[in-house]
């Protein structure tokens, strides 16, 4: 597949550029086409411009001119010229009478650091007057001793931050990154929009750059921007990732055109627009998309939410197919209510955000901050409240409550609500689908004018939205007349059903993860004629068979008879198989004696051959007639017959004799017919020691009859080439007659060409004539190539190439190639030869860039540079390194093998020799251009004296916490290597724990975990020879402070309490900044704290409530924290209730009682014998009345046949299968001092009767 980052063929080899015209003045636009003879066509909005007394429109050779004359504000606007299917944009901008540079204010300089924040770094993106690239000129750099900021966002310290630049001009952007707990550097990538990655593109005009503060522990990483052009305006994207953590950020670069105008519009805001595309500068970035690997990691997604938030609504169906939005109409009824503004919540300190992205099958984590901890959270999903389950996770910590949602689903894909009481936050969730890759590319395709082409391509996905474009400009469906689109699962077709010319060009179908490309090659239509038909000499009853062979196997055509259409009928046949085509007349007669032609529809080309009737004249003669051969043809010497291999061959011999004669067909085979023997074939018939020929039936056959001899080959083959002697003899005489018969065909399949001078887009291939040219001589040959993965070959010549080696061009780098070639005569085409061992178009690079020695010694010469602005397709194999001496041209390697390093050390040099260094860039192509050092280097180590440079932050007392680690790092000069001695105190370092590490250019002092111990005066020193250098450093290992002393309560009064307390004994080797003050009421032992940050050692605690005892404790802080323990009251603190006595109210005591009394009486009851049954009555009295149950007058308490229950005054006397002696009067009483009361109940207890 072409690869996504060329250019699409365009019909311009100049295109006119966007221009800035005074009023009054001319505007000149020109443009030049490839080729002369282009229809060329000017427009402004798009209509087109005739040429007029505004308008000049002139044309030669291959330029072309528009003349725009008074300009006018009338004329500002966008103009377009078209060629074919190209299309260029450029702009006329008319100015207007303005004040000059002096009226024109001044940008306000960037701010200045705030006070009080030195770790704060200035703006991070600057801009560079006149093309400068010295970090100097960039404001991003932090001051000297800024350090991290406690709370970093992210990874990031501090974040990009948008810039503004004049064209021409230089800016940079910078990032700092922690790097206090990482234990490796962490992977940092610059991207232009989002897919654009600048880590490949460094060169001239861009470059990276990196580095590593160990002081402050804050990694720097730069993007600089040289000679900015309107191109490299934009979005851009700053990603930094780690083992386990990633962040990126935003920002954006805005390129003012140059002129005072354009300056003054760019101070007030107005924003410049600009609809030139075909134009690109120097970081011309459309230009450097590149097919991607699926199996890459795919970039940090950008935020669609925000993305249509900014945009206006011309842009989102741009958008949403840009990012694989397939509900665009829901998403942007969700967009609006999202937009409405949000009144202050008071139940929530941190709502969610407006919306959330996330990729299909990721996880997302939704997170509010309540203002009360303790209130309960709903979370909603469209409304329906949310259960916990296995992909929906609850989370509350403090003052948070979060929503995890895990292995996103396109069902997730919803409005999600946080309600708490009345109040409610909501948010919208995209669940982004995975982009969609192309997993078979299209192919490209070379077709005639007039033939039906369909591009095929298949994607990862069914029903994905694709695009599809020529030459880089979106084929829409209004032009379905031309273009057809066909969806089939997660396959896609465009179809053009006739091609014409102007199709020719680069098709694209372009989904959400990539875009695949191929040519189109549309030829004119051109027919070769592989076999002519020829002129045929036959007798009557015989068959004649005309037959021609051309080179498209569809094209049909009409047989014409002197010029008349000849019909078919039962004697005359017509057929058509693939590329031949065939007339055949049965039983010739004198009247089809005529000329014969073959027209081919469509094509101005006429196929002639005549057909000559042989009459065999025998005239009456005696008996006794010697034998005698009746051939037309002059003397007896041999006539030549050709015949194309695979034809039939047919010697048709007319004799006469009386008696009738013998005829004898024999075959001689000489070295001049035939250089080589010919193989004994198994149908040649029966082959005497004189070559006699005898066979009545095979492929080679002699059939006899009284006035003609037929000699038949089916099937003609090279060893049927020869002398054929003809003898007839009877007893009067004899008669011989030779025929030459002579085979042709197609030559031989040549061998697999050879691929030598391999280019960027080019290869040089060559190829040996065939072995055999089939008879014939070689009219030229036919070459064709192939992807190497497809399957497809691409014809690459129409006119036939008459040399042995052809310079193939129009090939994409990078891309894997075969070839093959065809040899063509007369009768037709050979075989392919093999194809050709697999190549890849590819350029040498260019030089690296950069080149500078970095260190020079006696015997060593350190040498850096930076990688060439272009590497190739395949990337760089590393570079080589050479010197020579100054006197000298011989080249010496200095290294065995290939570097993939951009820095080196040279070893083993001559001491004193001045020589010059190149480096060259490799791949798979080849050496590149060399760079070479701008003067000889002398290799000798020069005295320099030691010096120590003491950072600015290690100048003043140092200070660490406890257990931290402690790494000092202080560069240095000097040379040869100095040596570094380390004191503490004036004595040398003892112990494991302290460890020194010394370079040539620096030396560190590493503590592991500090101690208190290790605090103190440290010094280092530098010493070459007699010559040295100190330096001093102060160590503080500061800890937690103990906790202060001896507090007690000083007085007590109201709702007061006084406390005092003394300072604690243990200061942690640091001031003390204060003490917190807390409180704890003895019936819950909360502790709340009362004051912070306290810096005195007695307080008054206030508002306490009567009634309740307190305990109160209080912690020392310095500067690593609070103590670890608190000094705490040994006794409560009541605070007593003032002197009043509370006297209940007296209440009249009410008397309740009451006699027993039935609510409910007992009812008679008649039940059947053997079931249980129940009495019920409900009786009330105060106190509870005492309960007797009576039958017939008997006390049942005793009575284990009865159960007796009593609930809340409802009674019940259960039976237990009664039988007929359990009836009669029943009574229940009830007693208690106020009286008593009772009722009865007769109860009949029924036999069943038994049937027999």
């Amino acid at each position: 597949m072409p690869e996504p980052g060329k250019k699409p063929v365009s019909a311009f080899s100049k295109k006119p550029r966007s221009a800035e015209v005074a009023a009054g003045s001319p505007a000149v636009f020109e443009a030049e086409t490839e080729r002369s003879g282009v229809k060329v066509r000017w427009q402004r909005g798009g209509s087109d411009i005739s040429a007029s007394d505004k308008y000049g429109l002139a044309a030669e050779g291959t330029r072309h001119t528009l003349t725009v004359r008074d300009v006018g504000p009338a004329d500002q606007g966008s103009y377009a010229v078209i060629a074919g299917s190209s299309k260029v944009k450029f702009d006329l901008k008319v100015i207007e009478t303005v004040p000059g540079p002096a009226s024109v204010p001044a940008p306000a300089p960037a701010p200045a650091e705030a006070p009080g924040a030195p770790g704060e770094a200035l703006a991070s993106a600057t801009e560079e007057k006149g093309g400068s690239s010295s970090p100097e000129g960039s404001s991003s750099a932090a001051p000297d001793g800024s350090g991290a900021p406690d709370d970093p966002i992210g990874l990031f310290v501090m974040r990009p931050q948008d810039g503004e630049v004049t064209a021409g001009g230089s800016i940079t952007f910078s990032a700092r990154v922690a790097g206090a707990s990482l234990l490796k550097p962490p992977t940092v990538k610059w991207f232009k929009g989002k897919w654009v990655d600048l880590s490949s593109k460094a060169g001239q005009h861009l470059q990276l750059h990196s580095s590593y503060d160990r002081t402050s522990k804050v990694y720097l990483f730069e993007l600089h921007i040289t000679d900015a052009q309107p191109t490299s305006a934009g979005g851009y994207r700053c990603e930094v990732s780690t083992k386990d953590k990633f962040d990126s950020c935003n920002f954006n670069l805005t390129v003012h055109g140059e002129g005072s105008l354009v300056s003054v519009l760019a101070l007030l805001g107005v924003p410049l627009h600009s609809d030139s595309h075909e134009d690109a500068g120097t970081l011309d970035f459309s230009s450097l998309l590149k097919k991607r690997d699926s199996r890459l990691e795919a970039p940090a997604e950008e935020d669609v939410w925000e993305i249509l938030r900014q945009a206006s609504p011309s842009e989102y169906e741009r958008i949403a197919f840009q990012h694989g939005v397939t509900d665009l109409r829901g998403m942007l009824k969700r967009l609006k209510g999202m937009k409405r503004d949000e009144k202050k919540s008071t139940a929530f300190q941190k709502k969610l955000e407006p919306a959330y992205q996330v990729s299909k099958g990721h996880k997302i984590r939704l997170t509010v901050e309540l203002a009360d901890p303790d209130a309960d959270v709903k979370w909603l999903k469209n409304g329906q409240e949310i259960q916990m389950s296995g992909r929906y996770i609850f989370e509350s910590v403090g003052a948070k409550r979060t929503l995890t949602i895990s292995q996103c689903s396109l069902a997730d894909d919803a409005a999600y609500q946080c309600v708490v009481g009345g109040e409610k936050c909501s948010t919208e969730l995209f669940v982004k689908e995975p982009p969609v890759l192309i997993t078979r590319p299209l192919e490209d395709q070379l077709v005639m004018v007039g033939q039906r082409v369909e591009f095929e391509c298949e994607v990862s996905e069914e029903g994905a939205q694709v695009k599809w474009l020529k030459d880089g400009v979106e084929l829409t469906r209004e032009e379905t007349f031309k273009y057809r689109f066909k969806k089939d699962g997660q396959r896609h077709h465009l179809i053009i059903n006739e091609a014409t010319l102007e199709d020719a060009g680069h098709y694209a179908l372009r989904t959400s993860g990539g875009q695949a490309l191929a040519e189109l090659i549309v030829q004119e239509k051109k027919l070769e004629v592989y076999q002519s038909i020829a002129d045929l000499t036959v007798g009557a009853k015989d068959q004649a068979v005309f037959k021609c062979e051309v080179s498209d196997e569809n094209v049909r055509g009409v047989w014409l008879k002197n010029g008349k259409e000849l019909v078919p009928d039962s004697r005359i046949k017509v057929s058509h198989i693939g590329r031949v085509h065939k007339l055949t007349i049965d039983d010739v007669t004198p009247a089809d004696e005529a000329d014969y032609s073959f027209v081919p529809e469509g094509f101005a080309c006429n196929l002639s051959a005549k057909l000559h009737f042989m009459e065999v004249k025998i005239d009456f003669v005696p008996r006794q007639e010697p034998p005698k051969i009746h051939l037309d043809c002059p003397g007896r010497k041999p006539d030549t017959i050709v015949v194309v291999a695979g034809n039939k061959l047919r010697l048709d011999v007319p004799i006469s004799g009386d008696p009738a004669p013998t005829v004898i067909w024999q075959k001689t085979i000489t070295q001049v017919s035939c250089p080589r023997p010919p193989l004994p074939h198994p149908d040649n018939g029966c082959v005497g020691p004189a070559g006699l020929l005898c066979e009545t039936e095979g492929r080679v056959r002699v059939e006899t009859t009284k006035d003609r001899s037929i000699f038949t080959v089916e099937g003609a083959e090279k060893e049927d080439e020869g002398v054929y002697v003809v003898t007839v003899k009877n007893p009067v005489g004899e008669d011989q007659v030779n025929l030459t018969v002579k085979v042709i065909d197609v030559p031989d399949a040549p061998a697999a060409p050879k691929i030598s001078n391999v280019g960027e887009d080019s290869c040089t291939v060559q190829w040996e004539p065939p072995a055999y040219d089939g008879g014939q001589p070689v009219l030229g040959y036919i070459l064709e190539r192939k992807k190497k993965k497809s399957y497809r070959w691409m014809r690459l010549n129409f006119d036939l190439l008459r040399e042995l080696s052809h310079e193939a061009r129009r090939m994409i780098e990078g891309v894997v190639y075969e070839m093959r070639v065809y040899a063509v005569n007369a009768i037709g085409m050979s075989r392919p030869s093999p194809a050709s061992q697999p190549f890849m178009p590819i350029g040498p690079p260019s030089e690296p860039t950069h080149l500078a020695v970095e260190d020079v010694t006696d015997t060593t010469v350190s040498l850096k540079w930076r990688p060439p602005e272009r590497a190739g397709a395949g990337g760089l194999d590393g570079y080589s390194v050479e010197y020579c001496r100054e006197d000298c041209s011989e080249w010496v390697t200095a290294l065995q093998g290939l570097t993939e390093h951009t820095a080196v050390l040279v070893k083993d040099l001559p001491t004193g020799a001045r020589l010059q260094f190149r480096v060259r860039a490799h791949n798979m192509a080849g050496p590149g251009a060399p760079v070479t050092t701008q003067e000889p280097v002398t290799v000798q180590e020069i005295l320099q004296r030691p010096r120590l440079q003491l950072p600015r932050h290690l100048r003043q007392t140092i200070q660490r916490k406890v257990g931290e680690p402690v790494n000092l790092l202080i560069p240095f000069q000097g040379k040869p290597r100095p040596q570094v001695t380390w004191t503490k105190e004036g004595q040398p370092l003892a112990g494991e724990e302290v460890s020194i590490r010394n370079s040539p250019t620096d030396t560190i002092l590493f503590i592991r975990a500090a101690h208190r111990a290790h605090s103190g005066t440290y010094q280092v020193m530098l010493r070459i020879e007699n010559m040295e250098d100190k330096a001093t450093l102060v160590l503080q290992i500061v800890d937690k402070p103990s906790p202060p002393q001896d507090i007690r309560v000083a007085e007590a009064w109201g709702f007061n309490v006084a406390l005092e307390w003394k300072p604690p004994q243990d200061y942690g080797n640091t001031e003390i900044w204060g003490y917190t003050v807390q409180k704890a009421d003895t019936k819950t032992m909360e502790w709340f704290t009362v004051l912070e940050h306290y810096r005195r050692t007695h307080c008054v605690v206030s508002e306490l409530i009567i009634g309740n005892g307190y305990y109160f404790r209080v912690f020392s802080h310095n500067m690593v924290g609070p103590s670890d323990k608190a000094a705490t009251t040994k006794e409560p603190v009541f605070i007593p209730r003032p002197g009043i006595t509370y006297e209940p109210p007296s209440y009249k005591a009410l008397d309740f009682s009451e006699a027993p009394s039935f609510t409910r009486p007992l009812v008679n009851r008649s039940v059947i014998a053997g079931y249980n049954a129940t009495l019920c009555c409900a009786v009330r009295g105060s106190p509870k009345p005492k309960i007797s149950w009576f039958k017939n007058g008997l006390d049942l308490g005793k009575d284990a046949r009865f159960r007796m229950f009593s609930k809340q005054g409802v009674l019940t006397l259960e039976i237990r299968k009664p039988c007929p002696f359990d009836g009669g009067i029943y009574v229940c009483r009830a007693i208690n001092l106020q009286g008593e009361a009772q009722c009865e109940c007769r109860l009949e207890v029924r036999v069943p009767e038994v049937f027999l």
